[in-house]
């Protein structure tokens, strides 16, 4: 059951630890610099849930739990299905319950944790609860022994993916993920990933071993996307597609043969290396079906990527943003902010570097993921939230060396100069600065609207909304910040991000 395959939603009240959240999203926004305003409950109901899980009869239920800032979420709809249906058994599973699976078995609700990778566990855990024996057997298992204590397994792993069926897609309601009046399907091609960036779970300081699927697999999966449910966008969700070149061109080259006339959309949403690509790959991208490269800059700061363990990238990345624009492929290019360590200052020369690329710039601020270097390093200077509720970008989870109000002003001038980008690209001209106006007559025409903003932002610094009457007002932000970037911006040429744009 995909419980989030719905459209319905509903506002709900946030929880006490993010009230401060409302000093940074407390006004509904019409403009294009808006980020948030709501907290929703997305997709079905807790006891919708318990009530199909009753229904179904089964014997042992599976939850996924990838995301740590969500965990709650995944407990109390364990405690829910244990309410409708006490006589099954619960399992969770996923990032957070491999990473801390201590803290998911405090709850009563949970009888057990499969740490990695489940398709070598879940088939034998089902086993061995239906002989009522053998727990201790099943890869990745945590489990109360027989004193209540908890024992915990080491993470499984799939040692060779191409031993495994496709995923199940018939399963999934494919209406919901429709795009472009045509289905669409997630995919991933390898696993792990052998770089050991100090923000990432799933490097090689993980469990995980860096493992690719036969290109003849990959294919077969996307054919059966294709063929059975009219797929006509993929997105391949690996750490690092483009890793290993030689299998990247060997499956570009098989998308493009077998699927030639489909006219796919492909994408790789995690972000792509830069140092991984060159004009044969790009090349063969575009022939493929690739319309956009999601682009994995991380920092201009050599300090920066020094604590990131990453090489410096700006040369790769301006070489692929050539080629991107020559081969007429968009290109969003992704810095990370907020890190520990990092300076907000830095972070602003981040912006303007991809300001002056022919991108989008793409503005992660940063969290600290369980199993992550950087989780450690924060757990041992006591810079953790103090729920993992707030683990998640929109919360701003760290205000160490980059300030909560930096990291919003980040964000948001990442809005800006990506909607001064597209007026550049339509030949319209950026405005000129002029006195803020108190109210916007027609605040839901859009670009009117962001105009009419822009143009108070350029002459006083200030980072400005609309409400839905029209009412113009002040975003929390850091003056410091925006009076920087307001005395770069006429020493630069900030460029559009598509090749119909003017040089």
């Amino acid at each position: 059951m995909d419980a989030l395959a719905t459209p319905k939603s509903r506002v709900v009240d946030l929880p006490e630890e993010m009230t401060f959240l409302l000093g940074y999203y407390g006004n509904a926004d019409q403009s294009p610099f808006a980020l948030f305003h709501h907290y929703k409950h997305f997709g079905y109901s807790f006891d919708h849930i318990g009530q199909k899980a009753k229904a179904s009869g089964a014997f042992l239920v599976g939850i996924s739990s990838l995301f740590t800032p969500y965990v709650e979420e995944a407990i109390k709809a364990a405690e829910t299905i244990k309410t409708f249906h006490p006589g099954c058994k619960i399992v969770l599973g996923g990032h957070h319950p491999t990473a801390l699976p201590e803290h998911v078995m405090k709850h009563p609700a949970v009888d057990f944790v499969l740490r990695g990778e489940g398709e070598v566990s879940m088939p034998r855990l089902a086993r061995v609860i239906q002989k009522k024996k053998g727990i201790e057997s099943v890869p990745g298992i945590v489990f109360r022994n027989g004193a209540g204590r908890i024992q915990i397994g080491n993470p499984a792993a799939v040692p060779h993916p191409d031993c495994y069926p496709i995923p199940a897609n018939h399963l999934i309601k494919q209406h919901f993920y429709r795009r472009v009046k045509k289905g669409s399907a997630v995919v991933v091609a390898s696993r792990g990933c052998p770089m050991k960036c100090t923000y990432c779970s799933v490097g090689a300081s993980s469990y995980l071993n860096y493992r690719r699927r036969s290109v003849s697999d990959v294919l077969a999966e996307i054919e059966d996307a294709v063929l059975k449910f009219n797929a006509g966008f993929i997105d391949f969700e690996d750490e690092n597609l483009s890793m290993d070149r030689e299998w990247f061109l060997e499956l570009l080259h098989g998308i493009k043969n077998r699927f030639k006339g489909c006219d796919l959309e492909l994408r790789a949403m995690n972000g792509l290396f830069p140092h991984t690509l060159n004009e044969d790959v790009v090349r063969a991208m575009k022939n493929a079906g690739f319309k956009t490269l999601n682009l994995s800059l991380g920092s201009t700061s050599k300090k920066q990527l020094d604590r990131f363990q990453r090489p410096d990238g700006r040369k790769t990345f301006d070489d692929v943003v050539v080629l991107a624009e020559k081969y007429g492929l968009e290109a969003v290019g992704y810095i990370i902010a907020g890190a520990p360590f990092q300076n907000a200052r830095d972070s602003l020369d981040d912006l303007v570097f991809l300001a002056q690329r022919r991108v989008l710039a793409g503005v992660s601020i940063f969290y600290p993921a369980p199993g992550s270097a950087d989780y450690l390093l924060c757990q041992s200077l006591n810079l953790l939230p103090e729920t993992y509720s707030l683990m998640r970008s929109s919360a701003f989870p760290l205000s160490h060396t980059t300030s909560r109000d930096e990291s919003v002003t980040l964000l948001r001038l990442g809005r800006i100069l990506n909607f001064m980008k597209y007026l550049i690209d339509r030949n319209m001209s950026i405005p000129v600065p002029a006195k803020p106006k108190r109210r916007i007559e027609s605040p839901n025409e859009r670009i009117e609207t962001g105009k009419q903003l822009l143009q108070g932002f350029l002459f006083d610094g200030k980072i400005r909304g609309v409400s839905p009457d029209g009412s113009v007002f002040e975003h929390r932000a850091s003056p410091a910040r925006t009076n920087a970037i307001l005395g770069m911006l006429p020493r630069i040429n900030v460029r559009g991000f598509t090749s119909i744009g003017r040089p």
